[in-house]
């Protein structure tokens, strides 16, 4: 099956939140297929001293809430700040992480349909300091992050299974 950018959906979307959409059902698909298979302990490993699989998939459903809510004009509230300092908890199960990632994806799709008809050059500010960006920059970065968290978490996962395998062997 093709990359969900050449399958010829969502023609009803504009180009960037298309591309967006189609780079967060990308890395669904990515993080089922290749992180999928992992069990708790495995996903909580750090092989090599790498951020574990948890980490990179509790960011990426955290993150696309924070991103979003810059894109949709407002900064972020206690309940975010504090989701943040979590990412990193020391363990996580299957069921917890992958339950708050299809969620996440879910719901940011939503929210990207919504803003998927404002103009991609209204300015948007992000984080305290209150730099600037668009909401097209936005919605361009919430997939480049997203793609490249999940990259990240599949590098991992090959570790996490080459270590496996050579443990068994």
């Amino acid at each position: 099956m093709p990359e969900p950018w050449l399958r010829g959906t969502l023609t009803d979307v504009p180009a960037v939140p298309r591309g967006t959409l189609h780079a967060l059902e990308l890395a669904h698909e990515d993080i089922k297929k290749w992180c999928g298979g992992l069990a708790d302990d495995e996903l909580n490993a750090t092989p090599l001293g790498l951020a574990p699989v948890a980490f990179h998939l509790r960011h990426i459903a955290r993150s696309l809430d924070r991103l979003l809510t810059y894109a949709e004009g407002r900064q972020l509230d206690s309940r975010q700040f504090a989701a943040l300092n979590e990412e990193l908890g020391p363990t996580a199960t299957r069921e917890e992480l992958f339950g708050e990632l299809n969620g996440a994806f879910e719901r940011s799709a939503t929210r990207l349909r919504t803003l998927a008809t404002q103009d991609l050059e209204s300015p948007r500010v992000v984080g305290k300091k209150q730099l600037p960006t668009t909401l097209g920059g936005l919605l361009v970065h919430l997939a480049d992050h997203t793609l490249r968290h999940t990259g990240q978490a599949i590098t991992t996962t090959k570790v996490v299974v080459a270590l496996r395998v050579n443990r068994a062997g």
